[in-house]
């Protein structure tokens, strides 16, 4: 089942193709911007008219009378030099709001060709614990992977985690030469940033221990069974760390979707024999490098893309070609995402156009690297603590819960602890999350805890105080044995609008699904929270008449169902109490 917006793109495409026998032209149908313009508006006649040099207000009134939607369009006009306002049927509408209502499953509708779709993110280097640098990149794949199952999509997600290279050979000899005692090394451990700090401490005062390291850094490459066994202790706890993390940010990564650094070791040494084979391969400096003419530098000479350093170690290049290869080839996928800083986006434009031109990644696949910009402080730098550390990401969420706790007991003192405490636990996390996600994720922003938590504007606590609302109005009328009724009627303009954004999600989640932009979802939700209210206000549910309040009970009912569904394509879960 299509969209309405894809039901009218394909109708008056179709009615375009046929007026000027141009293959392909496109209607261009968009949101109208006022509700006197209609519900949506077709802007593609007027491209295709300056093609064929014809007036463009006669060929939208050719398109008009040829224009077959089936019984959604009540009405198509022309405005202006030639747009198309489109004037949805409203008898359509309701039936389109109650199949959703009967089932809330066609609040978003499956696409039509389904793909395998590998998204890499989060992937925090096990040497540290993750830090608020690490919180976009989790949230933003992680909204993005729940919005391409549901449209179902085949996801595969990947946590490529750091877990490999010359540092952990530092981690290593630190760790060894700790007590054994188990209760001792979980206490060494506890806090991954000391034992960091500490291990590159005597790492760079002890020559010895330095030796120490760079031997293990040898070791463990060779696979060494001390030295593994030592590696993955550390590994193990680290990743309980980031699983912590995982929990509490309700992110839906799991063990088992762990492709670390370390799973493609064994591959790398076979891309640079094929990168050689297929006459890619440029000794500089003793380092194997592949020069591409679309990078050049400043001053014009080829930036190289170095695979093999001088001393045969590999870099993050050699291992992201052994991943592309891996998702494309074995795993199968029509689309790689990449969701990682947008300051890593050179790195990946050369890494793609190695992989491409080298086969490692098939000609029908597709690679996209999710950029996305940086969490500032208010001094409009990358975010830190008052003494200039690396924030821990737990920290960060422990304390959004302990101001949300503040905020929850101020505005209902008299309720139970334990019920404030919950929830807290909802809008501290929710908050942190969704004022990133309502974010454009190629942006920086600055991190700001009174508007994050705020019970006003596109925020978290608004969002949820509306669908608790909802909630509020269903409970009251239920305990008066009313409830929604099995049909929706749309005679008020705020119903009708009400209805029309409800069945909106299905179009915003497919066009998040194409590009990969959360904030699109967020402010929709947001819209449909104050169409709601609109409603609310201007259509009395208590005091109309039976049927009509079975109708209207519905209509809410369906909102708060899109609202939740929405939310939790973000990794929210609402409260039906607040």
């Amino acid at each position: 089942m299509l969209t309405i917006r894809e039901s009218l793109e394909a109708g008056i495409t179709e009615a375009l193709v046929r007026v000027t026998g141009q293959s392909d032209a496109k209607a261009q149908v968009i949101y109208a911007t006022r509700a006197e313009f209609g519900d949506y508006q077709a802007n593609g006649v007027m491209s295709v008219a300056r093609q064929l040099r014809t007036n463009p207000r006669e060929l939208a009134l050719k398109v008009v009378a040829e224009i077959d939607c089936g019984d959604l369009l009540a009405k198509a006009e022309v405005a202006g030099p030639g747009f198309i306002n489109l004037f949805l049927d409203t008898e359509a509408l309701a039936r389109r709001a109650g199949d959703c209502l009967h089932d809330s499953a066609n609040l978003i509708l499956p696409v039509s060709k389904a793909q395998t779709i590998v998204v890499d993110y989060s992937s925090p280097n096990l040497a540290k614990e993750m830090h608020v640098g690490h919180l976009r990149g989790t949230i933003i794949g992680d909204a993005i992977v729940r919005i391409l199952e549901a449209l179902g999509h085949c996801v595969i997600r990947q946590n490529h985690v750091g877990d490999w290279g010359t540092q952990f050979g530092m981690l290593i000899a630190h760790l060894t030469t700790l007590s054994d005692d188990d209760k001792a090394l979980a206490k060494n451990l506890s806090d991954l940033e000391v034992f960091y700090r500490e291990a590159k401490q005597r790492f760079d005062a002890d020559p010895a221990f330095a030796e120490l390291a760079r031997s293990y850094v040898v070791r463990l490459q060779r696979g060494d069974p001390e030295c593994l066994d030592a590696w993955q202790r550390f590994i193990d706890e680290s990743l309980r760390h980031c699983e912590e993390v995982y929990e509490l940010l309700g992110v839906s990564l799991k063990r088992s979707d762990l492709c670390a650094e370390s799973f493609y070791n064994n591959e790398l040494s076979t891309i640079i024999k094929e990168l050689d084979n297929k006459n890619l391969l440029t000794r500089s400096e003793g380092a194997n490098c592949v020069f591409l003419e679309d990078f050049t530098g400043k001053d014009g000479k080829p930036l190289p893309v170095i695979v093999q350093k001088s001393d045969g170690g590999y870099l993050y290049a050699t291992t992201d070609l052994a991943a592309v290869r891996y998702r494309c080839h074995t795993l199968g996928a029509d689309r790689v995402l990449y969701v990682v800083d947008a300051r890593q986006s050179l790195h990946f434009q050369q890494v793609f156009a190695v992989a491409q031109l080298a086969g490692f990644a098939r000609s029908d696949s597709h690679l996209e690297h999710i950029a996305y910009g940086t969490m500032m402080g208010e001094d409009g730098k990358p975010f830190k603590t008052r003494s200039g550390d690396t924030v821990k990401l737990r920290d960060l969420l422990d304390e959004s819960v302990r101001r949300a706790f503040t905020l929850v007991s101020e505005k209902n003192p008299d309720l139970p602890e334990a019920d404030r405490q919950q929830i807290a636990d909802t809008v501290g996390i929710a908050a942190v999350k969704y004022s990133d996600l309502s974010k454009n994720r190629t942006s920086d922003y600055v991190f700001d805890w009174s508007s994050m938590l705020s019970f006003e504007g596109n925020t978290a606590p608004y969002l949820l105080y509306a669908y608790a609302r909802i909630q509020s109005v269903l409970r009251r009328l239920e305990e008066e044995g009313v409830a929604p009724g099995q049909q929706i009627v749309l005679d008020a303009a705020e119903e009708r609008a009400l209805a029309m954004k409800v069945l909106q999600l299905s179009e915003i989640v497919r066009q998040v699904g194409a590009d990969g932009y959360p904030n699109q979802l967020c402010l929709y939700l947001y819209e449909l929270s104050g169409t709601f209210m609109k409603f609310y206000e201007c259509c009395p549910i208590l005091k109309a008449d039976d049927a009509l309040r079975k109708s209207r009970l519905a209509l809410a009912a369906l909102t708060a169902q899109t609202l939740k569904r929405g939310l939790n394509l973000l990794g929210i879960e609402p409260l039906n109490r607040m």
